[in-house]
């Protein structure tokens, strides 16, 4: 099935890193609703700031220090804020994209010395399910000509590229580490080649 989405509202959402326009997506893939928050205009522009960022109900509503995905959706909406231009793309696949239910199972391996990629292959899924099909369509519907994307991750990168999308630059988008994601975060640069400079929390 070829993909398709349509761009069904626009409204204005004023956060406490400023003003946004959500764009609400509908699509032929699957009844989830992504969205883009889209700061400024953004339409044939070059190396546009953007930040593809899965959904984490633990750690972007409840603030999970078990993650570093919260302090990231916190940061990326400042550094777009303070470019003045940017788009950040939220896409429904919790948990790289095994669902909320199969996350929460994978935690409570983690606490018996599974790491985050062994945790999820004992559950009989993949280290990280994530697609990227509807981020590149909606990078497309806006009009935006090429990206310089906010990620730590070099295969979000590729997978960008294989989709078509013109990604100019990498800008990192690393926060502090705390003794609940320690090893969370140092799984991701063993095992799935994240570039982490791992600087340390207060409380470390």
């Amino acid at each position: 099935m070829k993909a398709k989405l349509e761009n069904l509202v626009q409204t204005r959402i004023p956060t406490a890193h400023g003003e946004f326009t959500l764009h609400y997506y509908s699509n032929n893939l699957d009844e989830k609703e992504h969205i883009a928050f889209v700061k400024g205009d953004v339409a044939n522009k070059h190396n546009v700031l953007v930040r593809i960022h899965s959904e984490c109900f633990t750690g972007d509503v409840l603030g999970s220090r078990r993650c570093d995905c919260g302090e990231q959706l916190d940061l990326a909406l400042k550094l777009i804020n303070e470019a003045g231009c940017g788009v950040l793309i939220y896409l429904r696949q919790e948990g790289r994209g095994i669902g909320l239910l199969k996350k929460l199972q994978a935690y409570n391996l983690q606490d018996t010395g599974f790491d985050t990629v062994d945790a999820n292959i004992h559950l009989g899924h993949l280290a990280d399910e994530r697609e990227y099909d509807i981020a590149a369509l909606m990078i497309e519907n806006l009009g935006i000509q090429s990206i310089d994307l906010l990620t730590n991750n070099p295969n979000k990168i590729d997978e960008l590229k294989k989709l078509g999308v013109s990604v100019n630059a990498r800008v990192p988008v690393e926060t502090r580490v705390n003794t609940d994601n320690e090893g969370y975060l140092k799984t991701k640069v063993k095992k799935m080649r994240h570039l982490l400079s791992m600087p340390k929390d207060a409380d470390k």
